[in-house]
């Protein structure tokens, strides 16, 4: 494994194994005793530990990896897939939300409305656009964004990493609840196809509030959930310590949400999660949107909006 990150708890198992193929080579090189067979028998297996463990995390252990300091950002992607990337600024009613941030490009050659949310990889990164939590502002220029993709016929793709929408003061005095109840509303009524992705953490109604869209879908080590798991343990438990607990009974990841229909599909990402192959992370990403588009295309609007529309409102209904 990439030895400049620091491992997660749960991988720190890894990183003695791979230190120990380290130890061995040394001293072959060191003594010329030959020990190509150990290593290769301590590689093999290392490589098959790794394929198992991360083939088998736990809610809590995708959580840690959503949240990794140098998993790719918004703006990663838009170096990687994107050709002519022209960003848009600003709600036209005199605030620039660096928490939310869009534009048009092409991905392979296709024009698309590209719109994202935005964390920073240093603490002054993370001031800038408010540790991806956007304010009202953020969701209104969203919104004029996807007014002008329908207007010239464009896809739009969303790729969502935010813990939740701002949730001070002043953003509830300028309207977080409504801004965010109108992204819903246009998006379901938009023409053209919409693509969803979950880049990293997907909370809250500050995702949904870009996740209206014929589909969804989430990279291997994301979450989505209605509610951060320290959130909600701290709600049910009166104690964030219960996040574990929180983050298995909240269903949060691809596989789960898949078999309820609430993501449409999973994107792999490589070894380890996202941030140890940005290129990598981003074909896949890059690949599931053009084909997305490709598939959703030949449907006219009106069957785009129907299905839309029939896709969430058959969530949340169960029988007893």
């Amino acid at each position: 494994m990439n030895k400049e990150f620091t491992p997660l708890e749960f991988e720190k198992s890894i990183y003695q194994i791979e230190d120990k193929i380290e130890e061995l080579k040394n001293l072959s090189t060191r003594t010329g005793i030959d020990l190509k067979e150990q290593i290769s028998t301590l590689t093999k297996q290392a490589i098959e530990y790794k394929e198992q463990l991360y083939a088998n995390l736990t809610p809590t252990q995708k959580l840690q990896i959503s949240r990794h300091p140098k998993r790719p950002t918004f703006l990663d992607y838009v170096e990687l897939i994107t050709e002519n990337f022209i960003e848009m600024h600003g709600d036209r009613k005199g605030t620039d939300d660096r928490a939310i941030i869009g534009g048009i490009a092409e991905i392979q050659g296709q024009p698309v409305m590209l719109i994202g949310t935005q964390k920073g990889k240093t603490t002054k990164e993370n001031i800038k656009y408010n540790f991806g939590m956007p304010q009202p502002e953020g969701y209104r220029k969203a919104l004029r964004l996807f007014y002008h993709a329908d207007k010239f016929n464009m896809p739009i793709v969303t790729l969502i990493d935010t813990p939740g929408a701002y949730p001070g003061i002043k953003a509830e005095e300028t309207g977080q609840g409504i801004a965010i109840a109108e992204n819903l509303r246009e998006m379901a009524k938009l023409n053209v196809p919409i693509i969803a992705i979950i880049t990293g953490e997907g909370c809250s109604g500050g995702a949904l509030g870009l996740a209206v869209a014929n589909k969804v879908f989430m990279l291997e080590h994301s979450y989505y959930t209605v509610i951060s798991p320290e959130g909600c343990a701290s709600i049910l438990w009166r104690s964030a310590e219960k996040a574990s607990d929180a983050a298995q009974a909240l269903k949060i990841t691809a596989k789960d949400l898949m078999k309820y229909n609430i993501v449409d599909g999973e994107i792999k990402e490589p070894l380890g999660g996202a941030h140890y192959d940005h290129k990598l992370t981003a074909k896949n990403l890059s690949d599931t949107i053009i084909k997305s588009i490709e598939e959703l295309s030949s449907k006219d609007a009106k069957t785009l909006k129907e299905e839309r529309y029939q896709k969430f409102r058959k969530m949340g209904v169960f029988c007893e």
